[in-house]
């Protein structure tokens, strides 16, 4: 197991994860050894386009909105690339406006993060304000933007109960320990980049911290991660494409790691970054 089911004053159980790394080992079979190699290819030719073109930062900057657009489209949102760059024009919109505000929110997240890295390390504080920036003026900005719940919150469709629930994050004072727990993991660079920011964006997504836009915001984190651990000089892997193509295999394998199966999780994670 990577955590236990705890009861709770109310009744209910709630998973608590353990620290990462996981424990006992990764265990890096032939299938594995063989992804982390392609993927870690991948990674390399992608890093070494943008040093090739003669405008390296158009080229970022649609690669971050195109990752923007999916990711904001793994939770629901209708708006297209399309409309993100019609908003930025001239702020309209053929879909709903707040539809377009996540992507242009998410936009700027990305790009004050990486502006934020060259002053503070990747950490709980700037993933306060990635998660402030993230939610100003959309759904779910009412849920406290740039703070950690004190809450309990869950995961089921909507309407459900939280007995319901097919899945009920650690409670708000476990959820304390378990993201400065995450924090140190953050700064542990002896695991493979990859890896390392597959574990993080499970173990990020497990916690749950916010109200809202945790998903997002673990996702962000995989691309800051690559950039802080100099893998990527820009946040080029559009990741986000792969996982809403396999949306519902993403959430089962990210329920997979909360019985230990991390090495199913990062075999998914490793084809998507190939």
């Amino acid at each position: 197991m990577s955590g236990r089911l705890a009861l709770q004053p109310g009744g209910y159980r709630a998973f608590e994860p353990a620290p990462l790394p996981p424990e006992p080992p990764l265990d890096y079979d032939d299938e594995l050894r063989s992804l982390l190699s392609a993927a870690d290819r991948a990674l390399g030719r992608l890093d070494g386009i943008a040093t090739t073109l003669p405008n390296p930062n158009l080229f970022v900057a649609m690669y971050v909105r195109s990752e923007a657009v999916m990711s904001s489209q793994i939770e629901g949102s209708q708006a297209t690339l399309a409309d993100v760059l019609q908003f930025e024009v001239d702020h309209t919109a053929k879909k709903p406006i707040v539809d377009v505000a996540e992507v242009v929110n998410y936009v700027d997240a990305m790009n004050h993060g990486l502006a934020r890295l060259d002053e503070l390390p990747l950490s709980l504080r700037l993933i306060r304000e990635i998660h402030e920036r993230l939610m100003q003026g959309v759904r779910g900005g009412e849920r406290t933007p740039g703070e950690f719940r004190k809450f309990q919150n869950w995961i089921g469709a909507p309407g459900t109960k939280l007995e319901d629930a097919s899945y009920v994050p650690p409670a708000p004072d476990f959820m304390i320990d378990a993201l400065r727990d995450l924090e140190k993991f953050l700064h542990d660079d002896t695991l493979p980049p990859l890896v390392h920011a597959a574990l993080v964006h499970a173990q990020f997504e497990t916690i749950h911290p916010f109200g809202d836009g945790n998903g997002r915001v673990g996702r962000l984190l995989i691309g800051l991660l690559l950039c802080k651990r100099e893998v990527l000089g820009k946040p080029l892997l559009y990741l986000s494409h792969f996982l809403k193509r396999h949306r519902t295999e993403y959430y089962a394998r990210l329920q997979d790691v909360h019985s230990g199966r991390w090495e199913e999780w990062l075999a998914f994670f490793l084809r998507g970054s190939c």
